[in-house]
């Protein structure tokens, strides 16, 4: 076995030095090292041999198997490098060809809204807080003080997932949680989803976006409401902005409010954006019912609250001045590009 092992190391050594190709370089790899090799062959027979010739031969075996694997690794290094310059040498790119013209996507107008409402109100304290789409009636109708008769509980305009399970109508459940899980005081608001049956048409969709804020704490007033959405108004819409409050009735608040802002685009003289009257409504807001604050586990006899919610694809249609809501949602980017 010494002699067939040396004779395979010469042939296998020899053969593999004279090797300029890749391919051939592999099939010599597997002549001589393959399970069907030669020098697998050549091991096969060491169950002839007797205890002290083992050892022997099978460091020989060892040694030539050693050998062989590093010449092919150094061939397989050395013929690699020659193809990298071959290319070099052959190939050339040609630098004056106009490359392809990357696509970069655009942020989505309604993302935009929403980045801009939540720098300014954090600029003002507050924290941005996020809740699941998927809510209890508890905490989207009955801790917000819903009646059971109130239209929003019907099943045309709710999607209900079970008895107790539904797609959320409103950010306020996110407001619900909060309560529940902080002591006041409590600055937070908080933009998402929302889903009505609505059928889609230029001003309503199944699926929009709200951001609601909630104020949570000792002696807050109507005053503190009405200064701070007086203010996002005048950052958000221009320092020339006027607001007016008009009485309303929300189950969740009470007193309640809607929020008309002057038109930006005319400054109240009319025109097609705010429909001739020189005023948009924005926004409802209104004091945090006590009874909301009871069902959170908050004593209404010593902390009081404000709260407000607005439609942000609403806004986004009237500061882009977009005439259709179901724009926002077709994902056209001869659309989106604009924004």
């Amino acid at each position: 076995m010494k002699t067939k092992l040396s004779q395979l190391r010469e042939e296998a050594l020899k053969s593999l030095s004279a090797v300029e190709e890749m391919d051939i370089l592999e099939n010599l790899r597997v002549q001589y090292m393959g399970k069907k090799g030669e020098l697998t062959n050549i091991l096969k027979e060491m169950g002839k041999l007797s205890a002290e010739e083992r050892p022997v031969i099978g460091k020989i075996a060892n040694e030539v198997r050693g050998e062989i694997e590093s010449i092919i690794e150094e061939k397989k290094s050395s013929l690699k490098l020659a193809v990298i310059n071959q290319k070099l040498k052959t190939e050339s790119i040609d630098v004056t060809i106009p490359v392809k013209t990357k696509f970069v996507g655009k942020i989505h107008p309604i993302t935009k809204v929403v980045r801009e409402m939540e720098q300014i109100f954090m600029s003002m304290g507050f924290s941005v807080v996020e809740g699941p789409e998927i809510e209890t009636i508890e905490n989207n109708f009955d801790a917000l003080n819903a009646p059971q008769n109130h239209p929003s509980r019907d099943m045309s305009d709710t999607f209900y997932i079970s008895e107790n399970l539904l797609l959320r109508t409103q950010t306020s459940p996110v407001q619900v949680r909060t309560m529940r899980e902080n002591t006041p005081p409590i600055r937070v608001i908080s933009p998402g989803r929302c889903f009505r049956c609505d059928t889609p048409d230029a001003t309503h969709s199944p699926m929009f976006h709200q951001l609601e804020g909630l104020v949570v704490d000792k002696h807050i007033t109507f005053a503190n409401l009405k200064s701070t959405l007086e203010e996002f108004a005048y950052k958000f819409f221009g320092p020339d902005t006027k607001t007016k409050f008009r009485p309303h009735n929300f189950p969740f608040t009470e007193p309640s409010a809607e929020m008309d802002i002057s038109c930006f685009k005319c400054s109240g003289s009319g025109c097609p954006t705010c429909k001739g009257e020189g005023w948009m409504e924005i926004l409802g807001a209104g004091m945090v019912h006590p009874n909301v604050l009871r069902n959170c586990g908050i004593d209404p006899e010593i902390y009081s609250g404000f709260a407000f919610g607005m439609g942000v694809d609403r806004i986004a249609m009237t500061k882009y001045e977009i005439d259709d809501i179901r724009y926002l949602y077709e994902n056209d980017m001869r659309f989106l590009s604009q924004f």
